[in-house]
């Protein structure tokens, strides 16, 4: 696109350039003066180029310099053409101004088609606009060639739209577009633009010809399609910037969204996708994988991140591979997430959240997974070793089984290095998931005392299990009756203490390894010993001489009873007690030393002690308390100190532990593993941090102990978080290998410092809404749902309890109720509301929680305010009665019905339907009935101040008028309804497709029938009133035209049978054509075909033939294969009031008479046999054709003197005149059985009908009596066959009563009145096609105005045939008969009917003839080039001569003869035109005929076929009217009297002579043309006289009635003109004109008449200008009727 800064100098780029070389009519011309300019041929760069032709020159109409700089000249040339076939001179004259140059003054002379070069040079000195012309003269005229050369302007050029890229909301896209200097000024710009688009650079400057590339970046805020034309200002000067020009930018923007999608398609209750990670090990990490799928069009950059509040002080146990990234639009982004839990039976929930620009909403990943411990059992919990003997060892096999699917880590705490008699290996270890470990238990006693020791076997992130090991090196009495007296004992002193708390096997674990004041409860044990833990060497700089040190325990004995305490001996170990042995008595102390002497130096040891106690009074115990195990952990060292400690290599974990945030003592457990090939020594630090582990009561056991290579120790931890620990946790140190005295060595802390976090905190628990919760108004008894969210905050499981207050459970409740909800999870609850009565609801439910682990802790209380309004509720349609289209009966049809909710809350229903069926005569069961309409949705629901569609489906099962009664029950809380309101009511109707024949129409040889006698001929109302029925269940045996038949003789389904009669045609005549008008009356489209026998059989194999046919199969098949009968088109569909025309064709090739069975099938309705009758007339054979055997006559009054004449007529459908005869003897017959009374007479009972026309039986039926007739007439024809016709008649008392209630069998046709569509090839259309005169007086004159109009393209001509009488005057008069109408013009005409003296019952059949003005004059035109072809053939003729190429030469008659008389032998003439006898002539001339005499042959065949004339169209038009006397016509309608119009006799007498006659006088002609013109004359005159005018606008305008005219009454008595005709109208006349004697001015005959034909040819002028559009009769009138001369005058004066 370009753009100028001058409007009127804009330039058009599309208009085409003509370019013409210099010709070589003028080769002296040089340029040589010109070669430094610039020079263009016939090129003008942006300016227009239009060549027009003048003066019979070619050339271009201007020149335009564009573009031009000062200093520099320009040429182009101007090329002149001469397009005449004569040689011109042309003078030319140079421009005049002095900037433009070129050739002097000359006269050019241009040949025929040759072309003249004129250069014209510009040379601007000036930056202005330039204008000149070049003059141009001939003889006759000049032309100018206008010469422009505007200044150079600043211009631009920019594209006229830019198309962004898609762009998500809040995101950016950019593109460019080049920006062009295209003038030779230096340019400065600047865009205005606005957001959401930015265009860089904004603005500088453009050299001529240089281009920019514009940025265009487009940041949209709104989803919306965004439109903008930015404005480039430019111009020469920065500061004023003139031209302007515009780029419309076009930019989509779309919302950005992105979902997540995982493998499972897991939603939870919030309906957030879940990955479910399952259960997995502690300490192991599983991965699994989700997606980002990105359905929007746009790419869209998101960042993965979790949902703050929720993470845990130790960090996820979820990990993901993916922050951040970007999804293409329509792809999907694959991200893997792992999971690694820390803390066993615990269920873990993070929620990850997509964050990108645009969001509409947070997309959530829910992620979940179960932290799985092991499982460990031992097989047996207890080892019975029996009696042994000292020294002696005894081995048992015991099984430990881990059943979960996490690897179990183990350790047995028991000294296995000769410190006990007991040992177990391995001692530790792991166990597989789901596997088992074999352990060999070894009992090894060094002294005869009873051994009973319960051993823990320590499990890494699970309680510990014991097992109970027993050996008897001393007493007689079995280990299970011991054990079972030495627990009774124990229950009895425990309930006697108090002691009944439950026991954990942790806590029971820890009571035997802590010492007493680590004790949480008194201890339940009998002896206890402290410390329990020693350490030797640990903070000595300097070893003893010896390497001997030692340090003192106490044992304390808690009960009643005396023990013998007894130390187990290792005489080759590092550690010994000293004494070994002592008594203890009840409730005393005792003190041991431990001696350490290690054997060797740098060294590590380490040993646990072990001491059993047994009673010594067993008396007083009864003799069955068992024996006690008390153990001593002990380490230490002999490095020297100058001696380099080993480096210890290990590993702890977990090193973060986190213990629940409840008050209460809880444990954990850590693994130490030794990874080194030295013994490793640990020991707790408890200076470290020890304010910090006192206040969280941390204790760790063991706190000290030595550890085998590539073994490992499991640590327990026991803590009771309190509120004053710190939330970021304190640290735990173990000192490794003395590292306090070997200040030297330096290793990593992380493996001896233990992150611990126990604190202790409330439950958190977010609520949504700041913990309100408001319902919308409620209907009443009705139910409203909300969701809430609420979300776990602690670190945590929490176990929930909602409380609803007894009194208020029926107003609202909550699923679910109760439940477990996980650390950071987020739950739904769905809270549902329940109004009893209308008013405003506030309740305060609340939320109790409390630890899972610790369902004892104390409850927490949330509060929860809910609102709410109970209000009523109701519904209504938004139209009370629906009314639905009609349906076929048998279909379905689905409706929407708008159910409006105006109440100010949700209204939940359902509907009932009550059917009702209006149609008489349908009786309906609502009961039994099934309901025609259904609702797809039982329950439906619609929110306040809304509307909802009520889709339902209606399937009529019968034909009727359906009414559905639709109420609404509003649906209560419990599911109960309602009672039932009104809500509409549906009106539809089923029907069944119809059809209707609306029109018909002949051609062929049934062009002469009247629309009448072809209704009757194929019984259209028959037909109509059969397809007006409903079909019977046979017909829908098929819906739809099926082949279903095996023979070719189809079966019939249905009763309906009707003839259809072709009538009858002589033989080889034109085939009989019938165009019946279908016509669909109903409101469903009609689907409808004929079905031929053959359309209905089943298409066989060959094999399935049987090639025996009968005779009517074999008749039915020569009538399809030679097309007798033929129906175009045979299927069809026709819409709601559309027609359609169909042929229905007749061929006449064999003599006889033809039958046919079709079947007329409409899809889903009635199936009609049509049976299709016609007869073939032989030539010779004299035929008249009855259309009905039977004729009615119109009811007679009885007692009437002057019964009407009626009507019958015979068809002569043969080849040869037809003479008949009607038998009189049946007149005397049915005159001697009525009294003598004649009751039926013909009037023309003999004559002759010429082939193919009609003849009109007159009859008289004068009944005697008020009863049927029947007369049965036999019709004669000579030479031919009789017939009898049945006569039918009603005699009736009076003509005003009602023949329906009389005997009266009248079957009139109904025909149409009007065509609602022509039919094809019609060219014109009446306005009606039936004109009914009715009742009329004998005598009178009645006239009917019609209208026709041209439908076709082309000039028609018409003319009216109107019927002969016999030996009447011409009662029809039709003005005009003949004429012609253009395309598409309207004509009118005039109708009018005389009727006779006599009553007659008229029925006429009017033929309009049309025919093509264009092929009438094709016509004329082929008759007068016969007739000059026949005239030259007379007088040529053509010889042949083989040699010469040419061989046909055309001569004259002389030079012919000339010719024959030298070359007889050589040459034939044709003989004359002679008819018939032209063939045998040439034989006879010449045996052998040549090529061009046959060719001479064809030719004269072709001029004696004489050309055929246009086939008119016929139009028939039917007239009917009943005439009656005067006293018959005043008893049957006296008030319609006044308007019969009766003329005068002398003036119609007068008016029927001229009319007769077949030419008017010349004289009569002439003075009728004086007249016409000496009034227009006169009228002109006064129209246009001035002074007149002036007078009439003076006058003021005056509103007159025009005074009522009294009806003029004529009393002349009408003339007889038969003496045989009855005399009694005369005398009715009389008597009437006598009594009707009124008080008028006579006026002459003549004067009336010709006053009638002036008001008659006014109203028609009326009725033709109305007609075409002219006149607008509904316009308000505002006629001013001007008072009289002599009025103005005296109002003047």
């Amino acid at each position: 696109m370009r753009t100028r800064a001058r409007p009127h100098h804009r330039l058009d780029s599309g208009q085409r350039h003509w370019i013409s070389p210099l010709l070589d009519e003028n080769p002296s011309f040089q340029f040589d003066s010109l070669r430094d300019h610039t020079v263009e041929y016939g090129r003008q760069r942006h300016a227009f180029s239009q060549r027009s032709s003048f003066l019979g020159f070619e050339m271009d109409t201007e020149l335009v310099w564009n573009n031009w700089d000062l200093g520099k000249e320009f040429t182009k040339t101007l090329i002149i053409r001469n397009t005449q076939p004569v040689l011109q001179r042309l003078s030319f004259r140079p421009p005049l101004s002095k900037y433009f140059t070129s050739l002097t003054r000359q006269t050019i002379v241009l040949r025929p088609g040759t072309s003249f070069p004129i250069p014209v040079t510009f040379k601007p000195l000036n930056k202005c606009d330039y204008e000149d012309t070049i003059e141009l003269q001939d003889r006759n005229d000049s032309f100018h060639v206008l010469l422009r050369a505007p200044a150079p302007c600043p211009n631009i050029e920019v594209p006229e739209s830019v198309l962004m890229p898609l762009c998500a909301v809040q995101y950016a896209t950019q593109t460019t577009f080049m920006f062009k200097n295209v003038s030779k000024l230096t340019l400065f710009f600047h865009w205005e633009y606005s957001p959401p688009f930015m265009l860089s650079p904004d603005e500088g400057y453009l050299k001529p010809g240089q281009g920019l590339n514009i940025s265009v970046m487009f940041q949209p805020q709104e989803a919306l399609v965004h439109q903008q034309h930015v404005s480039c200002r430019f111009g020469t000067q920065a500061d004023n910037l003139e031209g302007c020009s515009t780029v419309l930018l076009k930019g989509t923007a779309k919302h950005p969204y992105l979902e997540f999608k995982t493998h499972t398609h897991n939603k939870g209750n919030d309906h957030v996708p879940v990955l479910d990670f399952g259960g997995v090990a502690v300490g192991q990490t599983l991965h699994s994988h989700f997606e980002i799928y990105n359905p929007s069009p746009v790419p869209v950059w998101c960042t993965l991140s979790r949902l703050p509040g929720g993470i845990p002080l130790l960090g996820s146990v979820f990990g993901c591979d993916l922050t951040r990234a970007e999804v293409a639009p329509g792809a999907t982004l694959k991200a893997k997430a792992s999971f690694t839990p820390t803390t066993v039976n615990s269920t873990s929930v993070e929620y990850l959240s997509l964050l990108y620009r645009g969001a509409i909403n947070t997309s959530l990943l829910k992620l979940t997974g179960n932290c799985i411990g092991p499982q460990v059992l031992l097989s047996s919990s207890e080892v019975d070793f029996g009696v042994v003997e000292p020294g002696q060892a005894v081995t048992h096999a015991v099984e430990l089984v881990n059943s979960s699917s996490a690897k179990a880590v183990f350790q047995w705490d028991i000294d296995c290095s000769g410190h006990s008699v007991f040992s177990i290996q391995p001692a530790g270890g792991t166990v597989d998931p789901h596997s088992h470990t074999t352990l060999h238990v070894t009992y090894k006693p060094t002294q005869p005392i009873l051994h009973y020791r319960r051993v823990a076997c320590l499990i890494l992130h699970r309680e510990p299990v014991f097992l109970n090991l027993v050996g008897n090196c001393h007493s007689e009495k079995p280990f299970k009756q011991l054990l079972l007296e030495s627990s009774s004992i124990h229950e009895t002193e425990e309930q006697d203490s108090g002691a009944c708390a439950a026991v954990t096997p942790m806590s029971e674990y820890f009571l035997l390894c802590i010492d007493s004041k680590y004790a949480l409860s008194p201890p339940p044990p009998l002896l206890s010993v402290a410390p329990n833990e020693l350490v030797f060497n640990q903070q000595l700089f300097t070893l003893p001489q010896n390497l001997t040190s030692q340090k003192s325990m106490t044992v304390t004995n808690h009960s009643k009873v005396k023990f013998r305490l007894e130390w187990t001996l290792a005489p080759d170990l590092s550690f010994s007690v000293s004494p070994p042995f002592c008594e203890l008595p009840p409730l005393k102390s005792t003190s041991f030393r431990v001696i350490y002497c290690p054997k060797q130096l740098n060294s590590w040891h380490g040993a646990q002690l072990e001491c059993f106690a047994y009673p010594m009074d067993n008396d007083q115990c009864n003799g069955s308390l068992l024996p006690s195990c008390l153990t001593v952990r002990a380490i230490g060292h002999s490095y020297e100190p100058d001696k380099k400690l080993s480096v210890p290599q290990c590993s702890l974990g977990p090193r973060l532990v986190e213990f629940p945030p409840v008050n209460i003592a809880s444990y954990r457990s850590v693994v130490l593993q030794n990874k080194g090939n030295l013994p490793l020594t640990f020991l707790l630090n408890r200076e470290h941090d020890q304010k910090l582990a006192e206040a969280a009561s941390l204790v760790v056991v063991p706190s000290c102990g030595l550890i085998p290579p590539h073994s490992h120790q499991i640590l327990s931890l026991r803590s009771i978080p309190t509120e004053d620990s710190p939330r970021e946790g304190f640290s735990v140190q173990l000192d490794l290998n003395a590292s306090k005295c070997t200040e030297n060595i330096h290793y990593s802390c992380d493996f001896k410092k233990l992150e611990i976090i126990s604190k202790s905190e409330l439950p958190c628990v977010s609520l949504e809404g700041e913990g309100k919760l408001h319902f919308h108004p409620t209907a009443v008894n009705s139910m409203t749902q909300r969701r809430h969210h609420i979300r776990n905050l602690s670190r945590q499981a929490l176990r929930f309890q909602w409380r609803i207050p007894e009194q208020k459970r029926g107003l609202i409740s909550v699923e679910p109720d109760a439940g477990v909800l996980h650390p950071n999870e987020s739950l739904v609850y769905v809270w549902t509301f329940t109004p009893l009565e209308e008013k405003r609801y506030t309740l305060k439910p609340s939320l109790s929680i409390c630890p899972e682990q610790f369902p004892d802790y104390d409850n927490l209380h949330l509060p929860l305010e809910v609102t709410g309004v109970g209000c009523i509720g109701y519904i209504q349609a938004k139209e009370a009665v629906v009314k639905v289209k009609d349906i076929l009966v048998g279909g379905c049809k689905t409706i929407s019905i708008p159910v409006i909710n105006k109440s100010p809350c949700t209204v939940s229903f359902c509907v009932t339907v009550e059917q009702k069926l209006l149609d008489k005569g349908i009786v309906s069961n609502p009961n039994t009935d099934q309901c025609a309409l259904q609702v797809h949705n039982e329950r439906v629901t619609i929110t306040s101040t809304s509307t909802a569609l009520l889709q339902s489906t209606i399937t009529p099962h019968q034909k009727a008028q359906y009414i559905w009664t639709i109420s609404y029950h509003t649906i209560n809380a419990n599911g109960s309804l309602s009672s039932a309101k009104l809500l509409c009511e549906v009106h539809a109707k089923g029907v069944y497709p119809t059809l209707q024949i609306s029109d018909v129409c002949g051609r062929g040889s049934l062009s002469q029938f009247s629309k009448k006698h072809l209704w009757s001929l194929l019984s259209l109302n028959h037909l109509n009133e059969s397809l007006q029925y409903s079909p019977c269940q046979a017909e829908l045996t098929y819906p739809t035209p099926t082949r279903h038949s095996l023979y070719r003789t189809p079966s019939v389904f249905t009763k309906a049978v009707v003839d259809f009669s072709f009538s009858a045609s002589i033989l080889h005549s034109e085939p009989s054509t019938v165009m019946l008008m279908l016509y669909n009356p109903g409101t469903i489209p009609v689907e409808w075909a004929f079905l031929f026998p053959d359309d209905q059989q089943l298409n066989l194999e060959f094999w399935a033939e049987t090639g025996e046919f009968s005779s009517t199969e074999l008749y039915q098949m020569k009538v399809q294969d030679n097309h007798v009968f033929s129906v175009t088109p045979r299927s069809g569909r026709l819409m709601a009031g559309q027609q359609r025309a169909v042929n229905f064709t007749y061929s006449h090739d064999f003599p006889g008479t033809d039958w046919f069975p079709v079947v007329l099938k409409i899809s889903y309705g009635r199936e009609i046999m049509l049976t299709f009758q016609g007869i073939t007339v032989e030539v010779e054979r004299p035929y008249l054709h009855f259309a009905s055997n039977t004729h009615v006559f119109v009811s007679v009054a009885i007692g009437n003197h002057n019964p009407p004449k009626q009507m019958y007529q015979l068809y002569n459908r043969g080849a040869v005149p037809v003479h008949y005869e009607v038998d009189k003897a049946v007149f005397s017959q049915i005159q001697e059985e009525n009294f003598n009374h004649l009751v039926l007479r013909c009037l023309n009972p003999d004559g002759e009908i010429p082939p193919g026309e009609t003849a009109t039986l007159e009859w008289v039926f004068s009944p005697l009596e008020a009863k049927l007739y029947q007369m049965d007439i036999p019709i004669h024809v000579l030479n031919g066959e009789s017939t009898i016709v049945r006569f039918e008649g009603c005699g009736i008392n009076s003509l005003t009563e009602n023949p329906s209630n009389s005997n009266d069998c009248t079957d009139v046709p109904l025909l149409p009145c009007w065509q609602k569509e022509p039919f094809p090839e019609q060219p014109i259309t009446l306005s009606v096609d039936s004109v009914d005169f009715g009742d009329v007086v004998v005598s009178s004159k009645s006239s009917r105005m019609l209208f026709f109009t041209n439908n076709s393209h082309d000039r028609v001509i018409f003319e009216w045939v109107l019927p002969t009488q016999n030996n009447q005057s011409q009662v029809l008069e039709l003005t005009p008969n003949r004429g012609n109408l253009s395309p598409g013009e309207t004509g009118h005409l005039v109708l009018n009917l005389f009727a006779t003296e006599y009553p007659i019952y008229y029925q006429f059949d009017i033929i309009c003839k049309i025919t093509s003005e264009t092929a009438l004059s094709q016509y004329y035109y082929a008759v007068q080039k016969m007739e000059e072809e026949k005239e030259r053939l007379k007088h040529e003729f053509i010889i042949t001569d083989k040699p010469p190429k040419e061989n046909k030469v055309v001569l004259t008659e002389k030079k012919a003869e000339a010719l024959a008389l030298r070359q007889q032998a050589k040459y034939t003439t044709l003989p004359p035109i002679r008819g018939s006898n032209v063939g045998n002539t040439v034989q006879s001339l010449s045996t052998k005929v040549s090529r061009a005499e046959r060719r001479a042959l064809r030719e004269l065949a072709k001029v004696q076929k004489d050309p055929e004339p246009p086939k008119p169209c016929v139009l028939h038009l039917w007239v009917t009217a009943k005439s009656y006397g005067h006293l018959e016509f005043l008893t049957h309608s006296p008030d319609q009297l006044e308007h019969q119009y009766r003329p005068n006799q002398i003036y119609r007498k007068t008016k029927t002579q001229i009319i007769n006659k077949e030419e008017s006088s010349t004289a009569q002609e002439i003075m009728r043309d004086i007249s016409f013109h000496v009034v227009t004359s006169l009228l002109r005159d006064i129209l246009e006289d001035i002074a007149i005018l002036d007078d009439l606008a003076s006058i003021p305008d005056t509103y007159y009635n025009l005074p009522e005219t009294p009806s003029v009454h004529s009393s002349d008595k009408p003339e007889s003109s038969d003496q045989s005709k009855p005399q009694k109208a005369d005398e009715e006349t009389s008597h009437i004109s006598v009594s009707s004697t009124m008080k008028v001015q006579r006026v002459r005959p003549e004067l009336a008449d010709l006053t009638e034909e002036v008001l008659l040819c006014t109203l028609q002028n009326l009725m033709l200008e109305i007609i075409r559009g002219e006149l607008d009769p509904t316009v308000y009138p505002r006629a001013v009727i001007l008072p009289s001369s002599a009025r103005r005058h005296n109002e003047a004066h």
